[in-house]
């Protein structure tokens, strides 16, 4: 049986989108991968750097710095490039310069004929993504964001931590912005099954008080207590997009929260926000719409308010059509 090609084009060649080509080669996902970047040199310098590494993997892999023209037959195009984050900065700060960066990558790819997938990491992430759904004029299914699965990840590594198990044994997903808005559904967090409240009253004392919303925060500080320390993010992230895309070209049916387009669902319209999907070859092959509670209901609907108001910011009648 013929191993099925597939083709991945990333665009930003710095830490993260090195770092997803890195995971890319190790998991075998992949035959082709095109790094791009405005940086030529940095770009090609860090393809033959991965490719120097071919002889010792389970599968040949064919990593090379490229042009847009080159995405015109990918199956995937990750899209990482963003102006570095200053201290201080959030991630809605970063809207003006995002927007440019994006509005100057994706026109080009869709010229070169290009009609697959589109994986979006550049932050502000639900904001771009509506705006490369906007930008491609691709079905809604194919345009896809990093949205909370990292944030989700990182939420239950924390739970995990807490109740002594294994992530895998951890439910639960944040959900809205990728940002400081963003809400965990409490209501549909549970360890084997059992929901948080259910474990504390069966062992009372034994995990001592747990407070839901210092957690939420705690997790949402993660990242930048990780670019505080080594100037970025990008390990987490990168294994997050490829367990993404691994998803997607196993055609896997799994159910991770990203940020997709919003028609009705969870009462938003005309929106990308993090919500549990599932997977698949087909890209986003429905959302699942979480049964929470009305307290939940608004923080969400406040959380989407925040992404439209950023929306509102670029500067570009093509978001609006």
């Amino acid at each position: 049986m013929a191993i099925k090609q597939t083709k991945i084009a990333i665009v930003g060649a710095g830490n993260v989108g090195a770092s997803t080509a890195y995971n890319l080669m190790i998991q075998g996902l992949c035959n082709e991968i095109v790094l791009i970047d405005i940086n030529k040199k940095k770009a090609h310098c860090e393809a033959l750097d991965l490719q120097h590494g071919v002889e010792y993997l389970n599968r040949e892999v064919k990593v090379y710095d490229g042009e847009y023209s080159d995405c015109k037959d990918a199956d995937i195009i990750v899209i990482t490039a963003a102006v570095p984050m200053v201290q201080g900065q959030t991630r809605l700060d970063m809207v003006e310069s995002a927007s440019k960066i994006v509005k100057s990558i994706v026109p080009p790819i869709m010229e070169s004929g290009f009609s697959g997938h589109f994986i979006i990491i550049t932050n502000p992430v639900d904001v771009m993504s509506y705006y490369v759904y906007k930008l491609s004029g691709l079905p809604k299914n194919q345009i896809i964001g990093t949205g909370t699965s990292l944030d989700s990840a990182r939420l239950k590594l924390r739970i995990a931590d807490i109740f002594n198990v294994d992530t895998k044994s951890v439910q639960g997903y944040t959900i809205g912005e990728h940002g400081d808005s963003q809400i965990v559904p409490w209501s549909h967090v549970t360890v084997g099954g059992k929901s948080l409240n259910d474990i504390l009253a069966d062992n009372k004392g034994r995990f001592g008080e747990l407070d839901f919303e210092e957690l939420r925060k705690l997790t949402i500080d993660d990242g930048w207590v990780i670019a505080r320390g080594k100037g970025t993010t990008n390990y987490g992230i990168a294994a997050t997009t490829v367990g993404i895309i691994k998803a997607m070209v196993n055609n896997e049916n799994r159910i991770i929260p990203v940020s997709t387009y919003l028609d009705g669902e969870y009462g938003e319209k005309d929106v990308f926000a993090g919500v549990p999907v599932v997977l698949n070859a087909t890209g986003v092959k429905e959302i699942v719409e979480l049964h929470i509670t009305e307290d939940e209901r608004k923080l969400f609907k406040n959380s989407v308010s925040v992404i439209r108001d950023c929306i509102d910011k670029i500067s570009d009648d093509t978001i609006r059509k």
